[in-house]
């Protein structure tokens, strides 16, 4: 049950969060375009399977000595959840990393960001196929606002010119429906297990699939350097291992609707850094669309009157 004594406090701490995952948005950006990193360096680009690799496994490896240590043998799973975890670990969390990423590289953080979160419409559709939902009519009108606002956002809408590079559109649908799947599997892992032993095994699964893919002997044939591997520690602490306790932590103090919102500040910190940092620009009808899905995001994820309020389907995006 959520603390409802200091809700700021809650706010607070997801906005943190939110905006770590912004921070982290506009790096994979920066990394991928040439861009200069604080002090001026310009790195060369790191291809996001890598990024998205090495989030994963520096993650773990910090984590999972901190687990045993803390919690012992309190982190096993039974043996159909660890299938579950594995699953959702490769087709969830490895998946809509790197199709995120690849998104990043090929368009921009905006519209990356934005058709990522279309996921919650992609929910509803299947759980109202599955009749585990009701498709009522501010949920229906939820999912066209998301469209509507995707086609405001790439500019298939409202006159603007569509220039989308069609590889990073793609792998930007790709991830929203990976994450999707994320939500739908994690949100019945999470009801019977803490948050951090599912964030464990997912990621573990996830960091053993890119080594089968990657293998540690590709990597170190790629010569590195000393600043790229910083960046990849740095990019992991925040885009996971800072930004996850804030969130969590924010869910003790706020109810399931007023974190949907709050995560929100996800996408506008995203674009707002990206246009500051990087001088990605979005054009008013951009600005529309945002909105639009961001209104659609809520909207689809409100409870029904009289209902009683339930966790948020929407975890961490990142």
């Amino acid at each position: 049950m959520p603390n409802k004594a200091h809700p700021l406090r809650g706010y607070l701490y997801i906005a943190g969060a939110t905006f770590l995952w912004g921070v982290s948005a506009s790096m994979g950006r920066a990394m991928f375009t040439g861009h200069p990193m604080p002090g001026g360096e310009v790195l060369h680009p790191i291809d996001p399977l890598v990024l998205a690799q090495a989030r994963t496994t520096i993650s773990l490896l910090v984590l999972f000595p901190v687990l045993m240590l803390t919690r012992g043998r309190t982190i096993a799973l039974p043996k159909l959840d660890l299938y579950r975890a594995v699953i959702l670990g490769i087709l969830g969390v490895a998946a809509s990393n790197y199709l995120y990423y690849l998104a990043i590289q090929k368009t921009n953080v905006a519209i990356a960001i934005v058709i990522q979160y279309t996921a919650p419409a992609w929910v509803l559709l299947y759980l109202a196929a599955r009749g585990r939902q009701r498709a009522t009519l501010p949920r229906v009108a939820a999912v066209a606002l998301a469209i509507v606002g995707c086609g405001l956002v790439i500019g298939l809408i409202g006159g603007g010119q569509f220039q989308v590079n069609m590889v990073g559109l793609i792998a930007a649908i790709l991830a929203s429906l990976a994450f999707a799947f994320y939500n739908l599997g994690g949100h019945d892992l999470l009801a019977r297990h803490d948050r951090w032993k599912v964030l464990l095994y997912t990621l573990a699964s996830a960091a053993v699939f890119w080594i089968t893919i990657n293998p540690p002997w590709k990597i170190a044939a790629a010569h590195y350097s000393g600043a790229q591997w910083l960046f990849l520690f740095v990019f992991a602490m925040t885009s996971v291992l800072l930004p996850f306790p804030l969130y969590f932590a924010g869910l003790q103090y706020l109810g399931a609707t007023s974190a949907i919102v709050t995560s929100c500040l996800e996408p506008v910190f995203s674009i707002i850094l990206a246009a500051i940092v990087l001088g990605e620009r979005v054009r008013p009808l951009q600005t529309i669309g945002i909105l639009t899905v961001l209104a659609a995001t809520v909207l689809v994820q409100l409870p029904e009157r009289g209902a009683r309020e339930e966790v948020a389907i929407v975890e961490p995006i990142e």
